[in-house]
């Protein structure tokens, strides 16, 4: 069972009833939890309590979700949004998304969906927070500082953790040399490069990644993997 404690999702819709529903579930969840009834209060909250996520109904009066959404997103808060639309407004689902709404749900929806979405986006966007984390054939224990592969311990260095941290939780996705060397070493790096061949060499001779088909190399752009 995953672990939510100190986890922060602020809720906000102008139906008390379903403020309450979500309340409680997500608090027995082991979230910590802050409601707020418009976009106003919204907004508000969002500065003083500084959620990971929050659950924006996009229909409220005075300021609506959408206008929420996007003053967030200018603002470039670090903070996974998921939108609530009526089950027939897909327009409301088409804006939210292209204005940066991370996700969205239509009315009506299972607690149980809104808790699979939450997590989805708490191992997309904030995977340290939770003490582990499943994707594919890996298992990465921020705890622990320990990376599993195929039910095995890797047995990695603390550099060799966060590499290969970083390329799990961003599978899919190409990251250059200059980005790993920025994330990784934390400096813009001006000479040679091949520190991140060495480090990805190692991480492939761990793996058994013999034919390169788990850390894929893409010429002149960088590495990428690809999970099942």
């Amino acid at each position: 069972m995953e672990s939510f404690n100190g986890i922060r999702v602020l809720l906000v819709d102008d139906e008390p009833h379903i403020l309450q529903f979500l309340e409680l579930g997500l608090r027995n969840e082991g979230f910590d939890v802050k409601t707020a009834f418009d976009g106003e209060s919204a907004l508000a909250a969002v500065h003083s309590y500084q959620p990971h996520v929050i659950i924006l109904d996009v229909m409220m009066p005075g300021t609506d979700g959408l206008t929420v959404c996007r003053r967030l997103k200018e603002e470039e808060a670090d903070i996974a949004i998921i939108m609530l639309t009526a089950k027939d407004e897909i327009d409301d689902r088409v804006k939210g998304l292209l204005i940066g709404a991370d996700d969205y749900m239509a009315k009506p929806f299972s607690f149980e969906e809104l808790l699979a979405r939450i997590q989805a986006r708490l191992r997309n966007q904030f995977p340290s927070l939770l003490g582990e984390i499943r994707l594919g054939p890996f298992v990465i224990d921020d705890r622990k500082k320990e990376i599993a592969f195929r039910g095995e311990a890797l047995g990695l260095s603390p550099t060799e953790y966060k590499l290969l941290k970083l390329l799990v939780t961003k599978h899919g996705t190409v990251l250059s040399k200059t980005n790993i060397l920025n994330i990784i070493w934390n400096y813009d790096f001006g000479g040679e490069d091949n520190i991140v061949e060495v480090y990805i060499r190692s991480l492939r001779e761990k793996l058994g990644d013999k034919e390169h088909r788990i850390i894929r190399t893409l010429r002149g752009a960088g590495y990428r993997v690809d999970l099942p």
